[in-house]
């Protein structure tokens, strides 16, 4: 996948054919497009009749740990949404991300809007972090007018529930929040809530087709 500053980084393509909408999905900070709840999530979409793009941020693709400065991760974004509209021309598109690639995804529409895109969907926006609670990083989404769908686990260090509420209020009916009860930060439960991290993944799947189907 091309990038506008020159050079590229890898994609990944879940699902096409017979699809109702395309969905990109950027990656977390910790992890690469491959990571197998990303991957997991990609696949259910797809069956789901939903396509999905990966791809990678450039300090992965270049095997570095450091995040990629906001700018540079907002114009892999940028490239990635315009990658998916060359390949699906036609398709209702939308993207979102887990934890740091939903939120640079949402900086990213802030900053300019992301041509064709119709809503932005995150797993995990990481509101604050661990033990600093602060509603700050949710700033930037006043400039995002677009629908956004907000899935949160009720566990998540990154994102204590009370704020996260808070935030979701401020910009009244363009957002949803479906909480997740039991799940941290990357979405695992506990063995004695009775739920397996599949369960979740079912949840997840199943709250965020449904969105994107009513809004495609």
């Amino acid at each position: 996948m091309p990038l506008p500053a020159g050079g590229s980084v890898s994609a990944l393509l879940d699902g096409h054919a017979g699809a109702r909408a395309g969905f990109v999905l950027a990656h977390g900070a910790g992890a690469g497009m491959d990571h197998p709840f990303l991957a997991a999530i990609a696949e259910g979409l797809a069956q789901r009749g939903i396509a999905v793009l990966r791809f990678q941020f450039p300090y992965v693709e270049q095997g570095s740990r450091r995040p990629d400065p906001p700018a540079v991760a907002q114009a892999a974004v940028r490239a990635a949404v315009a990658h998916a509209a060359a390949l699906w021309p036609g398709l209702p598109l939308f993207a979102g991300g887990k934890s740091f690639g939903g939120r640079m995804t949402s900086q990213a529409q802030a900053v300019q809007a992301l041509p064709g895109v119709r809503g932005l969907a995150f797993l995990g926006f990481p509101l604050h972090l661990a033990g600093k609670p602060s509603i700050t990083r949710a700033a930037h989404l006043a400039d995002v007018d677009l629908p956004m769908l907000f899935l949160q686990g009720t566990r998540d260090a990154l994102a204590e529930l009370p704020l996260v509420r808070d935030a979701i209020a401020r910009l009244g009916g363009r957002a949803t929040l479906h909480v997740v009860d039991g799940a941290d930060h990357a979405f695992h439960v506990l063995v004695r809530s009775g739920r397996t991290d599949a369960h979740v993944r079912a949840e997840l799947l199943h709250t965020l087709a449904a969105w994107i189907a009513d809004r495609a």
